[in-house]
């Protein structure tokens, strides 16, 4: 898109005085954070100590807004489906579709229109009143522009029922015209209405009309020249508006509410047949006959005139300046690029118009708590740009319950977004670790593929059972499977486990294999093997010979080369001479053990192999 014609508005922060204080900011995905320093602007000398508010200034206001919620979250679902129906779009249906789907995104934001018009009305305070005719206004005038660009790009209407689409379209969005139709049709006698006459409206056919449009003119002009009206000023200026004269409708100003109402009142009357080519002459005209030089084009007039001009650009670019959110111009840009209107409008930064206004409004989307899961979907179908901003603004979503990190989880693992389920999933485990939640965080660092930090849960495991003598979630443990081989530890976790849980069903040669094997195939972590070692006690005093000479040959030299490695200390303190005393005990006792498990199964293999 072209460069900004005039500089953007300034932002004013109330209680904020950026004449005398020097001002700080910071960038957040959704949010920026302002605050004064502490320093004069001025002067360095000033330093005044204190503590400044911190202002938190939102980049997208309306995903607050309960009723605009519902605007993005019914319109997402039409977004969806016109991706979807893409593909089935051809022939004479692409524009009938294209039409319905125009429409049905229109009812959805006259209904929020609607909506925000009774609370307007209702609220007892005037300021959230002020507030929320303020978000009609501009419901209002979204939906004024989506209907012309409907005539205009959609629909394409040639001329003669292009201007039946334009009565329609003045009359579904001059509010009184309704109100003062029913008024008048509910009377006895309609034509006898005070009012009657301020009603240019249309029921008729193409045909009908451009017949007795083409009477009324003759009549009306053969009547004005032979000056039968002349004794009746009321009548005569009727016939002037008859014959469309531009000064009998200014004269009937007041009736009108705007250029445009003035517009297609002046084609009724004097070019019903106009052509799509020359709207933009009359358009034009009649903005400069309706204001008069009196005051300025506002940003909708403008708006409307680029439609009227046919320059879709245009109406997109003054269209994301004028509204307070991107998105009218993503939904209908993406609409329009559908009906093959922006083809050729490419982007200098490698994106187009479509993609860039969606990425905006997703980007938008993904500062609220819940509206982000719609944003995926927009990034869905941006097929240049974004996967990567999806995969930017994902790892910014604060995980503050695990029902959402589950369904952002959910999001990562659909897309295979490894690196993006992997992070999801440490900072998950860390929070678990944090929550002493071993057996969750075990499970997340599994899911995660992370040996560091499995490694890491598996050693509070292990940690856990030497201070308490029993392992947790077991049922996790148990049914570890292939991850445990993702680290040594978590191997030699889901071993050790596996070693109580033989010697519990008391198939004591299994294992004592299994907690041999795990010594001296070095799995097991040099500081756990006391512990291992002192399991090995039960099953050396057992009355039937579990070791085989060979075993306790091994268990021997593991002893020998853990009490030889013991570290020299300084002075020792009480604890750690007591801590010593049953180091030593423990040490004796597996000393004595061994060497009468030794005996029995040197005795044990000789006599087998005497017999």
């Amino acid at each position: 898109m072209e460069e900004l014609d005039s500089e953007p508005t300034v932002t004013l922060i109330p209680g904020v005085n950026s004449q005398k204080k020097q001002m700080c900011f910071d960038w957040g995905p959704g949010e920026m954070l302002v605050c004064e320093t502490s320093f004069n602007k001025k002067e360095k000398s000033d330093m005044v100590p204190g503590c400044p508010f911190i202002h938190i200034i939102r980049k997208n206001e309306d995903v607050y807004s309960q009723i605009l919620r519902k605007l993005f979250n019914e319109s997402h679902g039409i977004f969806v489906g016109l991706q979807r129906l893409e593909e089935e779009l051809t022939g004479k249906s692409r524009k009938t579709q294209l039409v319905r789907v125009s429409k049905n995104y229109r009812s959805v934001i006259r209904a929020c229109l609607e909506e925000m018009h009774q609370l307007a009305i209702a609220g007892k305070d005037p300021a959230i009143g002020r507030q929320f005719s303020i978000q009609v206004s501009s419901l209002s005038a979204m939906e004024l522009i989506w209907n012309l660009c409907e005539i205009l790009f959609i629909e394409v209407a040639p001329a003669g029922p292009l201007l039946l689409h334009l009565l329609d379209w003045v009359q579904l969005h001059v509010c009184e015209v309704d109100s003062l139709s029913a008024d008048v049709l509910g009377s006895e006698n309609p034509s006898k209405h005070e009012r009657f006459w301020n009603l240019p409206g249309n029921t008729q056919t193409l045909t009908e009309l451009e017949l007795k449009w083409q009477h009324w003119h003759e009549e009306c002009e053969r009547h004005l020249q032979d000056g039968t009206f002349a004794s009746s000023p009321h009548l005569e200026s009727l016939c002037k508006v008859m014959l469309g004269d531009e000064a009998a409708l200014l004269e009937q100003k007041g009736l009108l509410s705007t250029w445009y109402h003035f517009l297609v009142t002046r084609l009724l009357y004097s070019h019903p047949t106009v052509k799509p080519t020359d709207l933009h002459f009359y358009a034009q005209s009649s903005l400069d006959l309706f204001l008069g030089g009196e005051s300025s084009p506002e940003p909708l007039d403008n708006i409307l005139m680029a439609a009227f001009e046919f320059d879709i650009h245009q109406v997109i670019k003054e269209c994301s300046i004028a509204l307070s959110n991107w998105w009218f111009v993503a939904h209908l840009t993406d609409l329009l690029d559908h009906c093959k209107l922006l083809q050729s409008h490419n982007l200098y930064f490698g994106s187009n118009m479509r993609e860039f206004l969606l990425l905006e409004y997703a980007s938008g989307l993904f500062a609220h708590h819940s509206l982000w899961q719609l944003g995926v979907d927009y990034f869905d179908h941006c097929p240049e740009l974004g996967r990567v901003s999806l995969e930017l603004h994902i790892e910014r979503i604060p995980l503050s319950t695990e029902q959402k990190a589950l369904k952002v989880l959910r999001v990562c693992e659909q897309r295979q977004m490894t690196e993006q389920v992997r992070s999801i999933c440490k900072i998950l485990a860390m929070k678990a670790v944090r929550n002493n939640r071993l057996g969750s965080a075990l499970s997340w660092s599994i899911r995660a593929k992370d040996a560091a930090f499995a490694t890491l849960v598996s050693d509070r495991f292990l940690r856990d059972y030497c201070e308490r003598g029993c392992f947790s979630d077991l049922d996790l443990i148990d049914n570890l499977g292939p991850a445990m081989m993702l680290s040594d530890r978590l191997t030699f976790l889901g071993k050790y486990r596996e070693f109580h849980r033989l010697y519990g069903e008391k198939r004591f040669v299994d294992a004592a294999s299994l907690l041999l094997s795990l010594m001296t195939s070095q799995i097991a972590p040099r500081s756990f093997w006391m512990t291992l070692l002192t399991d090995a006690l039960p099953l050396l005093e057992q009355k039937q010979v579990i070791f085989s000479a060979e075993q306790t040959y091994e268990l021997m030299r593991c002893l020998e080369d853990l009490t030889s490695e013991r570290p020299v200390r300084g002075e020792p303190d009480a604890q750690q001479l007591q801590d010593d005393d049953v180091e030593t005990t423990k040490v004796e006792m597996l000393r004595l053990a061994l060497a009468r498990n030794l005996a029995r199964s040197i005795i044990k293999e000789g006599s087998l192999e005497g017999s």
